[in-house]
C-alpha cells in the first residue's frame, strides 16, 4: 500500500501519494509546546497524531532514514508573564515545564523525536534569516523592530485560503504605528527590562528577542534544510503561524514551497463544549494521566480521524479502557506476529486510524475464538500505532496515581496557596489550585482559608 497524505496547502479532493524528496532521509517538522504551563489534552492531539506518522514512516523507510523535528518554544510573552506571576527565573519555569511535558508525552506512548531543538539555542540562525530578509527588502527596520513586509509576497494567504481582510478580521493582528501595513508581522522586537535579550540584527542597537514565527523557520532550516517533506501541527496554527513561516522561509531561500505536505489535526472539545477555563472543563494531560493509563488517552484520541474535530468524553475514555483490557487479556504471553494488511492499508491512507482500529477489532474477534495467530497479529498491528506497549501483567497492575498522594506535599501546596490568597496574589493561588487539580486533588475553600481537601476518584 502506498502512503497517501492530505495536503492542507493544495487541498486535493482526496489524499495524494507521498513522494519524499529523499527516501533515505524523510524529513518532518511539527510545532511543539510553548513551555509555560502543563499541556492540556488538546495539545496532546498533535503529539499523538504525528507520533503515529513518525512510527509509520520509520516502518516504511527504516528508522535510520527518518528525521523528526519537534521544537520547544522557550522564549515567548506567555513564558515571561508566567515567570513574573510566579516570581521565579524564566529558565527555571521553562526547565520545569519542559520536564513535565516530556514526562506526559512519554506516558502517552510517544517516541522521542529525532531532534528536539530549543528556540533559545537557535538565535544565530534566526538573526541570519532576518538579515537576509532585510537585505533583500522582504523585511524592514522600524523603531527597533524588524517586520516582514507582507505585500512583498503576492500569494500570501495561500495556506489559509482567505483574503487578507478575512485573515485580519479573524486573528489578533497587532496594530502599531511603526508598521507599513497592518498585516506586517514581527521578526524581531526590543526586549523590556528583565526579559531575555540578545544583540539585535540589522544594525539595531537595542538588545531584543525573536518573534514567534521566525523561530520555527530557523529551527526547520537548521535541522531539515531549506525545503523538506512534511510540516505538521494543529489546525489553529494555519493562520497566522504557518502562513508566516511559509512567507519567511520561501522569501529568504527563494523556493516555491517550504514543505511539500502540510498536515493539520482538527480541534478538540470536551463533552460537546469548547474547552476553556471559564467553562470549568479545561483538562490537562497530567490530570488525565493521574486517573487513566496513557494508552487509554492514546486510543481514545485515535478513534477519531486526525483531520476531524474530536469530542473528548468520559464515556469515550471508559470505552477505550474496556477495549484495551480485552486486548491485553487476549494477547497475554503472545509474541507479536504478522502485521494485519487491512490495518496497514488503513493507517497508510492518510492515517485513517478509525478504519485501522476496525481491523484490530476483527483480529480481536478471531483471537477471542482461540486463534493464536490473530492474537499475535493484534499485538503486532497495535504496536505500529503505539498500543499494547506494556505486558499484560504491567497493564493489570496499573493504578491511578491519585491513590498514592503525598499528603505532606499537598498540605505544603495548600499552605502556599493560602499565603498567596492572603497576599491577594490570586494568579499564584490559581496556579497552585491548578497544580493540585492536576494531581487529582479537590479543594474546599472556607472564609478563613483552605483546610479541607479530598482526592477526586
Amino acid at each position: 500500500m502506498v502512503l497517501k497524505l492530505y495536503d492542507t496547502l493544495t487541498r486535493p479532493a482526496k489524499p495524494q501519494p507521498f513522494r519524499p524528496i529523499d527516501p533515505k532521509n524523510v524529513r518532518m517538522y511539527v510545532c511543539g509546546p510553548t513551555v509555560y504551563d502543563f499541556a492540556h489534552i488538546g495539545n496532546a492531539r498533535p503529539v499523538i497524531v504525528f507520533d503515529v506518522l513518525f512510527r509509520l514512516l520509520r516502518h516504511l523507510y527504516g528508522p535510520e532514514h527518518v528525521t523528526y523535528v519537534r521544537n520547544i518554544t522557550d522564549v515567548d510573552d506567555k513564558i515571561n508573564a508566567r515567570a513574573a506571576e510566579r516570581g521565579i527565573p524564566i529558565r527555571q519555569l521553562t526547565e520545569e515545564t519542559y520536564a513535565n511535558f516530556n514526562a506526559d508525552v512519554a506516558a502517552l506512548g510517544c517516541l522521542p523525536p529525532t531532534v528536539e531543538p530549543r528556540a533559545t539555542e537557535h538565535i544565530v540562525e534566526m538573526k541570519t534569516l532576518i538579515e537576509r530578509l532585510v537585505t533583500n527588502e522582504f523585511a524592514y527596520v522600524a523603531e527597533d523592530h524588524v517586520l516582514f513586509n507582507v505585500k512583498k509576497m503576492p500569494d500570501y494567504g495561500r495556506l489559509s485560503k482567505r483574503s487578507l481582510d478575512e485573515m485580519i478580521a479573524g486573528a489578533r493582528v497587532e496594530v502599531a504605528p511603526y508598521k507599513r501595513d497592518s498585516t506586517d508581522f514581527v521578526l524581531w522586537k526590543p526586549s523590556k527590562p528583565g526579559e531575555p535579550a540578545w544583540p539585535s540584527p540589522a544594525g539595531i542597537a537595542t538588545p531584543g528577542r525573536p518573534g514567534w514565527h521566525i523561530e520555527c523557520s530557523a529551527m526547520a532550516w537548521k535541522h531539515l534544510g531549506e525545503t523538506f517533506d512534511i510540516h505538521g501541527g494543529g489546525i489553529d496554527l494555519v493562520f497566522p503561524h504557518h502562513e508566516n513561516e511559509i512567507a519567511q522561509s520561501r522569501c529568504v531561500f527563494h523556493t516555491p514551497v517550504m514543505a511539500n505536505y502540510w498536515m493539520h489535526n482538527g480541534f478538540l472539545q470536551v463533552e460537546g463544549e469548547k474547552m476553556a477555563k471559564s467553562e470549568g472543563n479545561f483538562i490537562t494531560t497530567r490530570e488525565l494521566l493521574a486517573e487513566w493509563p496513557g494508552e487509554v488517552l492514546r486510543l481514545n484520541m485515535l478513534r477519531t480521524h486526525y483531520r476531524q474535530p474530536i469530542d473528548w468524553t468520559e464515556a469515550g475514555m471508559r470505552e477505550s479502557k474496556r477495549t484495551l483490557d480485552h486486548w491485553y487479556e487476549l494477547t497475554d504471553d503472545v509474541a507479536p506476529g504478522y502485521l494485519c494488511a487491512d490495518m496497514h492499508d488503513a493507517v497508510s491512507d492518510d492515517l485513517n486510524t478509525p478504519k485501522a482500529l476496525a481491523a484490530l477489532h476483527e483480529l480481536r474477534s478471531e483471537a477471542g475464538k482461540g486463534s493464536k495467530g490473530a492474537a499475535a497479529g493484534l499485538k503486532a498491528s497495535a504496536h505500529l500505532i503505539g498500543l499494547l506497549q506494556m505486558t499484560t501483567r504491567q497493564w493489570a497492575a496499573w493504578r491511578p496515581k491519585s491513590l498514592a498522594i503525598d499528603k505532606a506535599h499537598v498540605e505544603c501546596l495548600i499552605e502556599a496557596r493560602n499565603a498567596a490568597r492572603k497576599a491577594k496574589n490570586f494568579k499564584e493561588a490559581d496556579r497552585i489550585r491548578d497544580e493540585l487539580k492536576a494531581m487529582g486533588i479537590e479543594l474546599e475553600d472556607k472564609p478563613d482559608g483552605t483546610t479541607i481537601w479530598k482526592v477526586r476518584r
